[in-house]
């Protein structure tokens, strides 16, 4: 069996025990197959957290406790090597269960929750040594109606799986296909870069990277895009006007590549740098900061087009650097519900 089909094998005992979620089987499979100084890299308000245990016990224990009936399901699971020379296995799918009780304080609703998430391992000796994942929490806001920042300008709702279902690409691991993929988006990329810096929206050539029926999810907080007209729309202008500087400094940043059949992936802790200079994104006013995003992606390229763009931010992070606790900002909601306490809005 080739590497990424053996990294596939080995984290498939995590998929089935997070799927019939039991705390103490997730554990142990943790433990069987990370090293022990594996660092697990969240997104906001859990950022960086070192080995299993402390892992387990700060994120999974309050969402199982929230979310009893939790459940795990996976619609993407890629795997290959980046050009760099590191093997990653990619997965996006969401969390599911009924929202029973408060979770990081949001109220919970009694009826079925769902939560996208997109995790990134990388494995060294058969051994998982870093996680990076980002988990839409401001999905889950959403859901029990406590998000308190700006509305989406696009579409909010349950992101799918891939359209042709085939996500779970199986082995043997095709390395051509996979680099032909990689390709195909390291070069989108790069022509994407060239806007607004080196002229108008022409200088991208969107149409000889992307497919006319492509729909682009974002993350909540933005929402999805259909089509090239949708993308540019509801998050690309907006994106552009807000922070103009986005891609000029490509050397402060670390990101990875790698494909996987018709599939690619990107992960980096940040891979994005930028200054908010300018009005128009999300409602903020201009900061004049710069800051650092977390963004992992993942493409579904058809007929030598991308197709499929699942696209998560961090954007609870990028917040907190402009100085605004979402989180407390819902607490300040949260203090006429029943159940929370009126004075701080935390749950009781």
């Amino acid at each position: 069996m080739d590497a990424h089909s053996s990294h596939k094998a080995l984290l498939s005992p995590l998929r089935a025990a997070m799927y019939d979620f039991d705390l103490g089987a997730v554990r142990a499979v943790l433990h069987d197959i990370c090293a022990p100084d594996v660092v697990f890299r969240m997104a906001f308000p859990f950022e960086t957290i070192r080995g299993v245990d402390a892992y387990v016990d700060a994120v999974y224990g309050p969402l199982g406790r929230a979310v009893p009936d939790l459940e795990r399901r996976d619609h993407i699971v890629i795997a290959g090597p980046t050009p760099e020379g590191a093997d990653w296995i990619g997965c996006g799918g969401f969390y599911t269960g009924t929202f029973r009780a408060p979770w990081l304080d949001i109220p919970p609703t009694g009826h079925l929750v769902h939560m996208r998430f997109h995790e990134f391992y990388r494995f060294e000796g058969g051994k998982i040594t870093e996680m990076q994942a980002l988990w839409d929490i401001s999905e889950v806001m959403m859901q029990a109606g406590a998000w308190p920042m700006s509305p989406s300008l696009g579409r909010e709702w349950h992101i799918p799986g891939p359209a042709t279902c085939d996500g779970l690409v199986p082995g043997p691991y095709n390395a051509e296909a996979a680099q032909a993929s990689r390709d195909h988006i390291v070069e989108m990329l790069e022509y994407l870069k060239r806007h607004p810096s080196q002229g108008g929206p022409e200088v991208m050539e969107m149409e000889r990277f992307w497919h006319p029926r492509m729909t682009w999810y974002g993350p909540s907080g933005i929402g999805t895009g259909r089509g090239i007209e949708g993308f540019r729309k509801w998050h690309q202008i907006p994106f552009l006007n807000g922070m103009p500087d986005r891609g000029q400094y490509v050397d402060e940043i670390e990101y990875h590549f790698f494909g996987d059949r018709n599939y690619a992936a990107v992960t980096g802790w940040p891979d994005m740098y930028q200054s908010i200079t300018h009005g128009g994104w999300l409602g903020i006013a201009p900061t004049g900061k710069k800051i650092e995003m977390r963004s992992l992606d993942f493409w579904r390229i058809e007929k030598r087009l991308i197709r499929e763009n699942w696209v998560m931010v961090d954007l609870l992070h990028m917040y907190d650097q402009i100085g605004v606790n979402v989180l407390a900002r819902m607490r300040e909601f949260n203090k006429a519900r029943a159940g929370f306490d009126p004075e701080t809005g935390v749950a009781l």
